[in-house]
């Protein structure tokens, strides 16, 4: 293992909670919740030793009742965790507040009998990780790029996993062999400049067996960045410690990708999680899974996103979820995230909107999907639509807009034909709220 003592002592207090969402989250656990185990256990000295939240994760649905005694255990939860591993930290179920599915929390990692639902077009590798991979535990998709799977073992196993086929069915992790393996593939293919490592959950490994991942990376002179995908900020914060962040720094470039889905899991615990990362030098992004009933409204997309930023997390992709096994209750029509696009653009800084993307499935990769803002072309003009509804005309390169006859002031208002022959400029609705506001001004 680390060699600590305990983790309490490598986890700073110097981040305040204060750093977001104050007030913005349940502070008394519902009644219905209340757990005589949770809080004996949430008042011990272990709470912060990461080590100690991976050896009490909830790994039956007995453990369930034994914590959630008011938990309804149907036939169908107790078919789901017989089909898909379960495992839940102490920590993460702390941030339970309802015991139903309409809690994001309770349905993100709670079986449900919903993932029995399996209609012919799921599959257990609808990406078809396993036909790219040219040594196992290494998929090479990209020609610039693979992705490394150096354990198959999370400190929560999300209902809504992309790889629902290896997370948890059985813990462990890349052996000195496979890792012999994938270093002399990506010797032999110095194209690949760009090695994620993930799994699983990566921080779940012991500190000296990730940095003997990250070591032999480095050793590669080819590999040029390497990024790693974690969710232990979000599901265990106690894991980003002093030692942990130290031993990141050697291996510069690195880049991390974080998994949070909910404003829910934005505590001041994660907040400290995420700083001390930042505070490290590593930049950070997220990647979101959009999820019915969990964070497939406006707002709650809208809260999440600002919420990130917050904590220096840059939002970086919003996942349609992928059409594996045991998700179909979670997926949402692509139309919902278009939508959600359409309503983060103008509200939010370019800075905290993700790019909405489809895995396509088959192994076809990340696809973005926008809504159309290019509403009309011409050899000339290109006519494009802001996120107000108002269209303009913008001029080609060397546009003879000279010899258009532009339409009189005042007279019939354009169309978008009068927009892409550069006859007029824009279309300008009326009531928006930016020309509110310079009518208001105008009249100072």
């Amino acid at each position: 293992m680390d060699g600590m003592s305990s983790n309490k002592e490598d986890v700073s207090d110097d981040h305040p909670p204060a750093l977001l969402l104050a007030g913005e989250l349940p502070t008394d656990v519902a009644a219905e919740v209340t757990s005589r185990k949770l809080k004996a256990l949430s008042a011990t000295s272990d709470w912060n030793d990461w080590r100690w939240q991976m050896r009490h994760r909830i790994r039956t649905v007995e453990q369930l009742r034994e914590w959630f005694d008011r938990l309804e255990v149907s036939e169908g939860l107790l078919a789901a965790a017989a089909r898909f591993p379960l495992a839940i930290t102490p920590y993460y179920a702390s941030l339970i507040r309802a015991l139903s599915a309409s809690d994001p929390v309770f349905a993100m990692s709670v079986p449900q009998g919903a993932e029995l639902t399996d209609p012919p077009f799921l599959g257990d590798d609808p990406l078809e990780e396993n036909k790219d991979m040219p040594v196992p535990g290494l998929v090479h998709r990209y020609p610039d790029r693979a992705l490394l799977i150096a354990t198959t073992t999370c400190a929560m196993y999300c209902r809504h996993c992309t790889r629902k086929r290896l997370a948890g069915v059985r813990e462990s992790t890349i052996s000195a062999v496979r890792l012999r393996q994938v270093v002399a593939y990506l010797t032999e293919h110095p194209e690949i400049r760009d090695v994620i490592v993930s799994g699983g959950d990566p921080f779940t490994m012991p500190s000296e067996m990730l940095e003997r991942v990250l070591a032999a990376l480095r050793a590669i002179p080819s590999v040029e960045i390497i990024r790693i995908g974690t969710r232990t900020p979000v599901t265990m914060p106690m894991r980003v410690t002093e030692e942990l962040t130290s031993m990141l720094r050697r291996y510069f470039p690195i880049w991390i990708n974080l998994h949070f889905n909910h404003p829910s899991e934005l505590t001041s615990e994660a907040a400290g999680a995420c700083s001390r990362l930042a505070d490290a030098g590593i930049p950070l992004g997220n990647q979101s899974v959009l999820l019915h009933g969990i964070n497939d409204d406006l707002k709650v997309m809208e809260q999440l996103c600002r919420g990130l930023l917050r904590m220096r997390v840059r939002p970086y992709y919003l996942f349609q979820c992928d059409l594996v096994r045991g998700v179909e209750h979670f997926r949402t029509p692509l139309a919902r995230g278009i939508e959600m696009m359409e309503y983060l653009r103008g509200r939010l800084s370019g800075l905290a909107i993700p790019t909405f993307v489809v895995d396509a499935p088959g192994g076809g990769g990340k696809i973005p999907v926008l809504p159309n803002y290019v509403v009309s072309t011409s050899p000339t003009h290109t006519v494009l639509r802001n996120f107000e509804g108002v269209l303009f005309s913008y001029p080609e390169p060397c546009a003879a807009a000279g010899r258009v006859e532009l339409l009189p002031a005042g007279g019939t208002s354009p169309t978008v034909h009068d927009l892409a022959c550069g006859r007029a400029a824009k279309i300008q609705p009326a009531d928006t709220a930016r020309q509110k506001r310079r009518v208001t001004k105008s009249l100072d």
